[in-house]
């Protein structure tokens, strides 16, 4: 697995990172897994830099950034196009910079009188073997929201840098400091489309070189932008998943658009019988390991098919257009925000608007999002406290609960009263705690959408690259264009009666697009294969969530309702099919952790001095 870490402190260590590089110009810093042109850095000593991922700053920005390091302007260090970590040392403090999406997370952990950190949690566990954290694994499955529990991590003994933080460390010890603001100044939806588009066509420009092939989804409005931007540059081998399974109208739109995109030369992806969800959870050795439970474990067989297909044309990186819909759109949930703010008329006409979508009446819209407006994010988890205190509630669909901060999924319900009622107490203690508050829900539940999106590409990544020696490449995550995006409020983002209007806005008369892929209004869905794959595979399912499941001995799940739920879906019944995928892929990760060790991460070498 790729990651990155270092030591901070006067005392001595003795554990170095297996496969290790230095990071040029910083004292005990190292990567692991990274190319060479992936790690990059300037100056030395006592005032140095280095950006490891894909970094749009060419040589000359770095050298000129070293001003910025020396005044400890940490934020202006993360402005450059692409998605990367930072590392920046001014005197006697260090500060480490994830990126605002989770690809790049930073943790840490004291050890002595020096500090450890790293962009893996389980490598600082393995330090000393610290076992995972029940309570935070139930927070992962309950709430889905990374930021819930603040700077716990999956790991006991290991902290988390939460989103839009960074980890400074000085010899008064480590602390995390905020550097993304909590709430943006909103800019009209008109104002920012410039913006957008130049934050997208620079992440695709940026990870183009001219001399690597490329190649795109070519699927949804988001992936579709990404393959029309790249082919502006060069020859795209374009990819669409097709399988009648699936009733959408996404390889409909590919071929017309590769037919109108000169540059986009279109391949379709064939169903087979394993390209299903859980297909391949019977060996768990053809997983990659990664860091945290990931999604990509659920839907491995769907990826390998497409990244197949682009390695028979010898594609070195490969567009995504993950984490589009976060960015470019917005839930209905937003309307709690319109109340909260008294705007009555507003949060009126759209609730007409998503009533007609959904076939429900505006009442009952506004209803479900009437509680979420009368409250904060700390009351919100105090209120979600309350309810893990209770009994488990009957199953509906989480659309047809009352919209809420951190909305409590199903997993919840299938976890033993002892797990509830901890994660109750880390909720409270979470609120309690509770610093800062954003003023609008839609503001938190985009920052953790993407911050759960970022995390579960990284995974994607790790699959690419351990099996095809592929890049992926997912500009949707990278810092400017979250910021690009993210400055529209919600209401405008996710109006009701025009899909994606920001992409629209951004692309309009602009060549990049063809005008039918603009107005394009229609999404496909991935649930006929979940179905698919829960009925072919159900019998390896029962067995992975079954009496010897890692998860059923820490009281994460209980039989009967798994059983339960593992029966409808099987029966092709509506079925709790998110919280479905995150006890699959939690359950995988459990099993993962189990055949990794400390010599996995680390190797003795002696007590090495490091300033």
């Amino acid at each position: 697995m790729r990651w990155s870490t270092g030591w901070y402190g006067a005392s001595r260590h003795d554990r170095l990172p297996r496969n290790r590089r230095p990071v040029p110009g910083l004292d005990a810093a190292w990567a692991v897994g990274w190319l060479t042109n992936q790690v990059r850095s300037v100056g030395s000593g006592p005032l140095a830099l280095a950006v490891i991922g894909d970094c749009g700053a060419d040589d000359q920005q770095l050298h000129q950034a070293l001003t910025t390091v020396r005044t400890r302007g940490w934020a202006a260090l993360t402005c450059w196009p692409g998605s990367y970590l930072t590392i920046a040392r001014s005197g006697e403090s260090l500060a480490v910079i994830g990126d605002l999406a989770g690809q790049y997370p930073v943790y840490w952990r004291t050890e002595g009188t020096g500090t450890w950190w790293a962009t893996s949690a389980g490598a600082l566990a393995a330090l000393d073997g610290a076992p995972f954290d029940p309570t935070a694994l139930a927070a992962h499955l309950a709430l889905a929201q990374p930021d819930a529990l603040g700077q716990r991590s999956l790991f006991r003994a290991v902290s988390r840098v939460p989103t839009g933080h960074l980890l400074l460390m000085t010899p008064g010890g480590a602390t995390t400091v905020r550097y993304e603001p909590i709430d943006y100044q909103p800019v009209s939806l008109p104002d920012a489309a410039p913006r957008v588009r130049a934050a997208l066509s620079d992440a695709v420009d940026m990870r183009l070189d001219g001399t690597r092939a490329a190649s795109a989804d070519l699927a949804g409005l988001d992936s579709t932008t990404l393959a029309c931007l790249a082919a502006r540059r060069g020859p795209v081998i374009a990819v669409t998943f097709a399988d009648a399974r699936l009733r959408d109208d996404d390889l409909t739109y590919a071929i017309r658009t590769a037919a109108a995109v000169p540059q986009l030369t279109h391949h379709a992806v064939p169903s087979r019988d394993e390209t299903v969800y859980y297909c391949g959870l019977d060996d768990l050795s053809s997983l990659p390991l990664t860091d945290a439970p990931n999604a990509y474990a659920v839907t491995a067989a769907i990826k390998r098919a497409v990244l197949e297909t682009v390695t028979e044309h010898r594609s070195a990186v490969h567009f995504t257009g993950a984490a589009g819909d976060a960015v470019l759109s917005a839930p209905s949930s937003y309307l709690s925000d319109l109340l909260r703010d008294r705007r009555h008329r507003r949060a009126l006409a759209h609730a007409h608007g998503h009533a007609r979508l959904r076939h429900i009446s505006p009442l009952t819209v506004l209803r479900r999002a009437r509680p979420a407006s009368r409250t904060g994010l700390g009351g919100a988890w105090r209120c979600t406290a309350t309810e893990l205190h209770e009994a488990p509630r009957e199953w509906v669909p989480q659309a047809e609960r009352p919209v809420a901060w951190t909305p409590l999924l199903a997993a919840a319900d299938w976890m033993s009263p002892e797990v509830r009622h901890q994660l109750a107490e880390a909720l409270e203690a979470a609120a309690d705690e509770l610093s800062e508050e954003p003023r609008h829900l839609a503001a938190w539940t985009d920052r953790q959408d993407l911050a759960r999106v970022g995390a579960d590409t990284s995974g994607l990544r790790e699959l690419a690259r351990a099996d095809y020696g592929m890049e992926v490449a997912a500009p949707f995550l990278d810092n400017e264009v979250i910021r690009a995006c993210l400055v529209v409020p919600a209401d405008q983002r996710g109006a009701p009666g025009r899909y994606k209007p920001l992409l629209a806005e951004a692309f309009a008369h602009t060549d990049v697009l063809p005008d039918f892929v603009l107005a394009r209004a229609t999404k496909g869905g991935f649930n006929a294969l979940a179905y698919a794959g829960l009925t072919r595979h159900a019998a390896i399912l029962a067995r992975l969530l079954g009496p010897s499941s890692r998860l059923a001995a820490a009281g994460l799940i209980t039989q009967p309702p798994v059983e339960h739920m593992l029966q409808r879906a099987t029966a092709g019944q509506p079925t709790a099919l998110g919280a479905l995928h995150l006890a699959v892929s939690a359950e995988v990760w459990l099993r993962q952790l189990e055949t990794t060790t400390a010599a996995s991460w680390w190797e003795v070498a002696g007590h090495v001095a490091v300033a």
